[in-house]
C-alpha cells in the first residue's frame, strides 16, 4: 500500500521524503522490521520506540513515523542517510501523537476492517470477559460467523490464538479484524480496557455497539486516581459515532455519566428499576438461575446477581443488533459459563470448590455474596491473594470484603511478580479487624494454601479460590510458571479419596 494512503487522517505534521513509496507492513517493534516496512516510534508506558529508530533503519525500514524531533534530528541533517542506505531512501513522517497515529495508520493499512463487520465493545471493571465470550458463543450458536478479542483468547471463527493484553495494540487488533473479514465473520465482540482507551489503542475503530457494565476500584496503579480511571472509561463513549448504540447499566451510579457527551444512541438496562431492558431473578441455585427478562422467563446456567447483569447486557446488546427476543433467550439458556468464572468442582465429603477470577474488591464481594445467598447453611472459605506491581490500595479492601462474608480465610500469593509475596500479604492483612485476623491463615505458597484449605474444610463446605480464574500460570519474579488450580484441586481430592 502507498505510504500516502496509510498516513491519511493520522495527524501528520510534516513529511520529508517520498510519500508515494510502497509499504509492505507497519510495525512498532524494531525486531519485526523488514525491508519495505514502516516503523512507528510509539512512546509506551515502559519503553520509548524512538530509541529503536536506528535498529529499524538497519533492518531496512522504508519509512519512519515519529513524534519527537530530537530522535531523528541527526538523521535528517544527513539527508536521511544511514549506513548502508542511499541518500533520501527513507521517508520520515512527523506526527502530533504517535499513539494516535499508529491506531489510524493500522486501520488504514488493513483497509479499515472494523467498518466491514459489526464491532461490539464492552468496557467496565468487572464482567467484560464473561460478556464478550458469551456474546460470541450466543451469535455463533445462532449460525453467525464471529470473532472474539478477549483477555482469555482471540478467535477468528473457531480458530483461536493466545491473548496477551485485555486490549491489544492497534496493529494486532486491525490485523485480527482483517482476518475476521477475510474469514467471513459478521460480528466481532471485544473487551475494551481503560488503559487501552487512554493509550488510544481503539482509536480509528468503528464500533456498532458499546456496552458499559460497571465501574469500581481497579487499575489505580496506572491511572493514579479514580476520577482519571472514570475519565478514560467515559472517553470510549465520547468517541462513538452517531450511528453507534451505547448500552448502559444504569444501576451503576456512573452509568449516566458515561454517556453525557456521547453522540451515540443510548439504551439502558437494569436489574433494579425501570430501563429499556430489565431483569429479575426468580429462582437461583448452584445449577443456575431462572430470570425474567423484559417480561419473558429464561433459564441460565450462570449463577449470581452479577451474572444476571452480564446476561442482561448480552440480551440488550443483541437487541441493539436487531436480534429476535425469543430466539435470543432460547440461545441464552444453552450458554455455558466462561472458564474460571464461578466454576464449580465437586469433591468428597460434599465439598464444593469454586474457581473464580475475582481480583477486585467489588468482584470478590459479588462472588462471596452469591455463594452466601445460595447456601447459607454451609461453611464458606475464601482463599485469595493480590497481584504484585499492581494497584496496592485495593489489598486491604479485599481483606474487608473477605472478612464480611467468610467463615475462614486463607491469604496467599497470586501473581506476585517482582514484589515480595510476604509484603503483599502483609498489606492485605492490614485490612482485617482483630476478629477477621482470628479466622485468617497466611500461607505464601498458593498450592500449599489450596491443599490446606481443602483438607481442613468440614463436610459440605464451599471453598472459593479467587483471583486466578482461567489462568493456568503464576508469575513469580519475572518467571511465568505453570499453575492450574483445577489440577491442584483434582490432586487433593484424589488423595482424600485414597485416604478414606
Amino acid at each position: 500500500m502507498r505510504l500516502e494512503d496509510i498516513i491519511r487522517d493520522s495527524g501528520v505534521l510534516e513529511v520529508k521524503g517520498n510519500p508515494d513509496i510502497e509499504i509492505t507492513t507497519v510495525c512498532n517493534d524494531s525486531r519485526k522490521v523488514a525491508p519495505g516496512a514502516m516503523f512507528i516510534a510509539v512512546k509506551g508506558h515502559d519503553t520509548d520506540g524512538h530509541a529503536y529508530i536506528g535498529k529499524a533503519l538497519e533492518a531496512g525500514a522504508a519509512a519512519i513515523v515519529y513524534e519527537e524531533d530530537s530522535s531523528v534530528a541527526s538523521l535528517l541533517q544527513n539527508d536521511n542517510c544511514h549506513p548502508g542506505r542511499s541518500e533520501g531512501s527513507v521517508t520520515f513522517v512527523k506526527v502530533s501523537s504517535s499513539r494516535h497515529a499508529i491506531a489510524i495508520m493500522a486501520a488504514n493499512f488493513f483497509d479499515n476492517p472494523s467498518r466491514k463487520l459489526s464491532l461490539v465493545g464492552i468496557t467496565g471493571t468487572n464482567g467484560k470477559t464473561t460478556t464478550v465470550t458469551l456474546l460470541y458463543e450466543l451469535f455463533m450458536a445462532q449460525g453467525y460467523n464471529c470473532g472474539l478479542l478477549s483477555t482469555i483468547a482471540n478467535y477468528v471463527g473457531t480458530r483461536s490464538s493466545e491473548a496477551v493484553n485485555t486490549t491489544a495494540d492497534p496493529i494486532t487488533i486491525n490485523s485480527l479484524l482483517d482476518e475476521m473479514v477475510k474469514a467471513g465473520c459478521e460480528y466481532c465482540f471485544m473487551e475494551v480496557s481503560s488503559i487501552g482507551v487512554e493509550q488510544e489503542r481503539v482509536a480509528g475503530l468503528d464500533f456498532k455497539v458499546a456496552i458499559f457494565s460497571n465501574l469500581t476500584h481497579d487499575h489505580l496503579d496506572y491511572h493514579g486516581t479514580f476520577a482519571e480511571y472514570l475519565r478514560c472509561k467515559k472517553l470510549f463513549f465520547d468517541n462513538l459515532g452517531s450511528a453507534a448504540t451505547a448500552v448502559i447499566n444504569i444501576d451503576d451510579r456512573h452509568g449516566e455519566v458515561m454517556v453525557q457527551n456521547t453522540r451515540a444512541k443510548v439504551e439502558t438496562y437494569s436489574c433494579k428499576g425501570m430501563a429499556d431492558h430489565t431483569c429479575r431473578i426468580v429462582e437461583e441455585s448452584f445449577e443456575g438461575m431462572l430470570l425474567r427478562i423484559d417480561g419473558r422467563e429464561a433459564w441460565t446456567r450462570l449463577i449470581g446477581r452479577h451474572n444476571a447483569y452480564n446476561i442482561l447486557a448480552i440480551y440488550s446488546a443483541a437487541m441493539a443488533l436487531g436480534a429476535d427476543p425469543e430466539e435470543t433467550l432460547i440461545a441464552i439458556s444453552k450458554l455455558e459459563p466462561a472458564k474460571g468464572r464461578l466454576e464449580v468442582i465437586r469433591g468428597p465429603k460434599g465439598l464444593s470448590v469454586i474457581i473464580d477470577y475475582a481480583h477486585t474488591p467489588d468482584a470478590l464481594d459479588n462472588v462471596l455474596r452469591t455463594l452466601r445467598e445460595i447456601d447459607r447453611g454451609k461453611e464458606l472459605i475464601c482463599l485469595f491473594g493480590c497481584g504484585g506491581d499492581r494497584d496496592r490500595t485495593k489489598r486491604p479492601e479485599m481483606a474487608k470484603v473477605a472478612e464480611d462474608y467468610s467463615d475462614r480465610i486463607f491469604v496467599t500469593s497470586d501473581n506476585s511478580r517482582t514484589e515480595r509475596t510476604e509484603d503483599i500479604m502483609e498489606e492485605i492483612r492490614a485490612g482485617f479487624s482483630p476478629k477477621g485476623l482470628s479466622k485468617t491463615v497466611s500461607i505464601a505458597d498458593r498450592k500449599e494454601a489450596i491443599r490446606t484449605a481443602i483438607m481442613l474444610a468440614p463436610s459440605g463446605a464451599i471453598i472459593l479460590l479467587a483471583g486466578k480464574g482461567h489462568e493456568t500460570y503464576q508469575i513469580l519474579g519475572t518467571e511465568k510458571r505453570h499453575f492450574d488450580e483445577r489440577e491442584i484441586v483434582a490432586e487433593v481430592f484424589k488423595q482424600m479419596q485414597i485416604n478414606e
